[in-house]
């Protein structure tokens, strides 16, 4: 993991973390069962460009579909935990209890958001984040569908070009992401978008 990192301990408050999103950094642990705390500021930052997202055809078909009732914020708390959980892909994650509490406060204060897919009254993908001025910060999602997802970020996506945000931050780049239009961006420029992006108002998501 490029960047630089320091270990810190859960005497984070939600104000922190606003501000440490402001100025580039954010928080993982090392594990779901690690109590402790260490921020992340990567020297290459992965950004989703929103008037380059691109969504392939078979995804666009699968979204004609109809295949889920996509919700915004109705069960953030469910979410966080859903992602928090193993999965085939990712026998372990960085989301301990310390991160759930704290973006649940976030939530609360209107600077953290689900997307979530529904499939009756099973929530069965979904995805959160931070909004911050006009940014989104993305943190992380879950499937248990085929595209449940992906569906959810185009949706993100969609709502973020609506309300007017302009950065999509997605933290760091993977394959998956790049199939989006995802890219990385060195950290200076990156600080310049940030800071454009912060100083305005903040967005209602």
């Amino acid at each position: 993991m490029a960047g630089r990192r320091g270990r810190y301990y859960p005497a984070i408050t939600p104000e922190i973390l606003l501000r440490a999103y402001s100025i580039g950094l954010f928080p993982m642990a090392e594990s779901a069962d690690d109590p402790e705390i260490f921020w992340v500021e990567p020297e290459m930052r992965g950004l989703l460009p929103l008037d380059q997202f691109h969504v392939s055809k078979s995804l666009a078909k699968a979204i004609r579909a109809k295949p889920f009732d996509i919700r915004v914020d109705t069960d953030f708390a469910a979410v966080i935990e859903l992602c928090a959980e193993p999965a085939k892909d990712r026998p372990s994650t960085w989301i301990n209890t310390t991160i759930r509490k704290l973006y649940c406060e976030l939530h609360r204060m209107g600077h953290a958001h689900s997307v979530e897919a529904w499939e009756g009254d099973e929530l069965v993908g979904g995805l959160y984040g931070v909004s911050l001025g006009s940014a989104f910060f993305g943190e992380s999602m879950f499937s248990r569908r085929t595209n449940a997802s992906k569906i959810c970020l185009v949706y993100l996506v969609e709502r973020l070009r609506a309300k007017g945000f302009t950065l999509l931050d997605t933290q760091f780049t993977t394959e998956h992401l790049k199939t989006f239009g995802a890219i990385d961006v060195p950290k200076d420029d990156y600080l310049g978008l940030l800071k454009q992006a912060v100083d305005k108002p903040h967005l209602v998501f």
